[in-house]
């Protein structure tokens, strides 16, 4: 599993221009999955998404995690996080999971997240969508659970 996790000062997604979904501060995370990712770690992403640290305390430390600053939490699908870019000039996506599988594990991410963080708004697997946001900071780190 992966998650690309970027602070923002709001982020939204829409398909077709209609909203799905939209934050003010909080946290956007861009989410992948690979072949061989299972439903049993996705407690652990969330844990991970919820408690990562990634907010400025009093003293403008980096100490505060989401469930802690507060905020909105806005899961994206992106299947490309999981391509092999290591070889020429186009990606594989051998390594992703297949679409029906991806699509399940997102779902299931999803209500976890939502038991879990009731301000959980999401995106649309398999959807063209278009994503905006504010990074602030920037702040975006890579996390990955396997």
């Amino acid at each position: 599993m992966i998650g690309l996790m970027q602070r923002v000062r709001s982020a939204a997604v829409e398909v077709a221009g209609e909203p799905l979904a939209a934050i003010g501060p909080g946290v956007l995370v861009l989410v992948g999955f690979r072949r061989g990712d299972r439903a049993e770690r996705l407690e652990r992403f969330v844990d991970r998404l919820l408690n990562y640290r990634l907010f400025n305390d009093p003293q403008g430390r980096m100490n505060l995690s989401l469930r802690q600053a507060g905020g909105g939490l806005l899961l994206v699908p992106q299947f490309t996080l999981a391509a092999d870019t290591n070889a020429g000039n186009r990606p594989s996506f051998t390594p992703a999971a297949p679409p029906a599988e991806g699509a399940v594990l997102f779902e299931q991410l999803v209500a976890r997240a939502t038991a879990a963080w009731p301000g959980t708004g999401c995106g649309r697997f398999g959807a063209d969508m278009q994503v905006s946001l504010i990074n602030d900071g920037p702040v975006t780190f890579w996390l990955e659970v396997d």
